[in-house]
């Protein structure tokens, strides 16, 4: 007998193309109203805060601190800032 060894092989297009559906995991960071953020300063030195779009922080550039934002809404409590000046190993996000 002849057995021809046929191999069916199925392309599952996937992740090929902008799917723009609702992915769980790999939402983009929430920014924080343009309105509040004109008003928002540090609670420590009073001064005003920059949003840094790339970690989704309010840095404080006077202080060297960065306060998180979760949900669009900025952790301002000091507990939650951490330290910009030092340079924390392993963060992979290096800039010259």
């Amino acid at each position: 007998g002849s057995a021809h060894g046929r191999h069916c092989h199925r392309q599952q297009e996937q992740g090929s193309g902008s799917a723009s559906g609702s992915g769980s995991g790999s939402a983009r960071p929430q920014p924080p109203e343009p309105s509040l953020l004109r008003f928002l300063v540090c609670p420590l030195s009073k001064r005003p805060l920059r949003y840094e779009e790339a970690t989704n922080e309010l840095i404080n550039e006077e202080l060297g601190i960065a306060y998180p934002i979760i949900d669009g809404i900025p952790n301002m409590v000091p507990e939650a800032a951490r330290m910009t000046h030092k340079k924390a190993p392993g963060q992979g996000s290096e800039q010259p």
